[in-house]
């Protein structure tokens, strides 16, 4: 039986982009929360871009997507017995 290849990937790299993903995601929750602050739901909705709104709204759904696939993942890794028990 031939051993699986893993995938070879710039671990430095991977970390970097992690570190800068990390960066942008905390300055995008920075810029809604001074939004949620200063205007109420209804003022957004009401006087707020529809198409800016939707497209926030897309990019949210899209990062809670991957993210959720992410720590799912996390979680199973974390629940599988170690070969070494």
């Amino acid at each position: 039986m031939v051993p699986a290849v893993k995938k070879q990937i710039d671990a430095t790299r991977l970390t970097a982009d992690l570190a800068s993903a990390k960066v942008e995601l905390l300055s995008a929750q920075c810029a809604a929360d001074r939004v949620r602050l200063q205007y109420s739901q209804q003022d957004i909705v009401t006087f707020g871009d529809r198409q800016t709104l939707k497209r926030a709204i897309s990019s949210a759904e899209a990062l809670y997507r991957f993210f959720s696939q992410i720590e799912a993942q996390i979680k199973r890794e974390e629940e599988a017995p170690t070969a070494n028990q």
